[in-house]
């Protein structure tokens, strides 16, 4: 699966729209992203990844159901939250295609 889009668009970093870029553990762990990598290092699973790619989509954006329950559940997690700025990546990321 790319994760760059033809013609030097916007790097899809994540199912859920997490910046790996921008995240500690990218370093401290070798992660490569969750596009890039089968098993989260953080656990057996995440279910926004399973989600993406049982339904064949590169992130949530691309979902009919965007932004959905578990997204936004995710996003506004009182611990690892991020008070929604993934669900905006994620529109970034889907006008980016409309436009490629």
């Amino acid at each position: 699966m790319p994760s760059k889009r033809e013609g030097g668009g916007n790097m899809i970093e994540s199912r859920c729209g997490l910046l790996c870029s921008r995240c500690g553990y990218k370093t401290q762990v070798n992660c490569s992203g969750c596009v890039q990598i089968s098993k989260p290092f953080w656990g057996e699973s995440c279910p926004v990844k399973a989600c993406c790619e049982c339904k064949k989509i590169q992130h949530c954006g691309e979902c009919e159901n965007f932004p959905c329950d578990l997204l936004r559940q995710f996003a506004y997690d009182e611990k690892q939250g991020d008070g929604g700025k993934r669900i905006e990546q994620c529109k970034s990321w889907s006008k980016t295609a409309d436009t490629v």
